[in-house]
């Protein structure tokens, strides 16, 4: 593609495409900076792209946070310019045969809690956390995990009163099943326990390869979330891989909403220590 979008973006070729649209390799004509530029069709719809560049304004500055470089309306086409990043964390985990060692998962572990944690110090929930969703920097930066992907993200507190939503239940499952909590499957109102049970269905993945609830056959989505679910509540917590991750805390781990995950029995509206 050779158009130019927000007066300095060259696009180039096509790097990435999904249910939000595409994502081209862009360069910035006057400074010759490589970026990643996603586009949405404004038809779209549930658009998501301007919502999302919202986030990550709120969020510059973080560490592992992608910069914004511009958002704009071109075209009939939602336009955001971020930071050009690498690999995701799928990407590498395929590249290493599908099994990271324990110590790759301990040193990926604090830097996901990390961005997690400065992204819920900002009031938001990523809602949608998982290995496609984490992606590693370049050149200087090529150890350091960086977090995308704010589609799905949720206000969960207001930052001046510091006053948290209200518990709800009866909600329906957003973001992906295979990491989604056991409170998200039960239509639960969402809050940060739910983000962090998530990171540790990631390292859980990383460490076995797999996951007990993968490959499950239902007839429909529903059946198939609901079996999932029922997996995740009687997957056991002397599992070799969740005593494996809960030694990033030092502490044994315990069975909180039936999982192996140790969430320290965090209320809804209280921070996971």
């Amino acid at each position: 593609m050779d158009h130019v979008v927000g007066g300095k973006f060259k696009l180039g070729r096509k790097i990435g495409c999904g249910s939000f649209g595409e994502l081209y390799l862009g360069v910035n004509i006057q400074s010759g900076e490589e970026v990643a530029v996603k586009l949405e069709s404004v038809r779209t719809r549930h658009p998501q792209l301007q919502y999302e560049s919202k986030i990550y304004m709120i969020l510059q500055g973080g560490t592992g946070v992608p910069n914004l470089k511009w958002f704009g309306v071109e075209s009939d086409y939602n336009i955001m310019a971020i930071d050009l990043l690498g690999p995701s964390l799928e990407d590498l985990f395929n590249y290493c045969n599908r099994k990271f060692s324990l110590k790759t998962c301990l040193m990926l572990a604090d830097q996901l809690i990390n961005r997690v944690e400065y992204t819920h110090s900002r009031g938001f929930l990523h809602c949608d956390l998982k290995p496609d969703n984490f992606l590693m920097g370049l050149e200087r930066k090529a150890n350091q995990v960086y977090i995308i992907d704010f589609g799905l993200a949720k206000k969960y507190r207001d930052l001046q009163t510091h006053r948290h939503i209200p518990y709800r239940e009866n909600k329906n499952l957003i973001g992906t099943a295979r990491y989604a909590s056991v409170n998200t499957h039960l239509g639960v109102e969402q809050s940060r326990r739910d983000d962090l049970e998530s990171i540790g269905y990631i390292l859980m993945y990383f460490l076995r390869g797999s996951l007990p609830w993968q490959g499950l056959k239902a007839g429909n989505k529903k059946q198939k979330y609901d079996r999932i679910s029922e997996k995740k509540m009687l997957t056991p917590i002397e599992n070799p891989s969740g005593n494996a991750i809960a030694a990033t805390s030092g502490e044994k781990p315990r069975r909180t909403s039936g999982t192996w995950l140790d969430a320290k029995g965090s209320g809804m509206d209280e921070k996971a220590e």
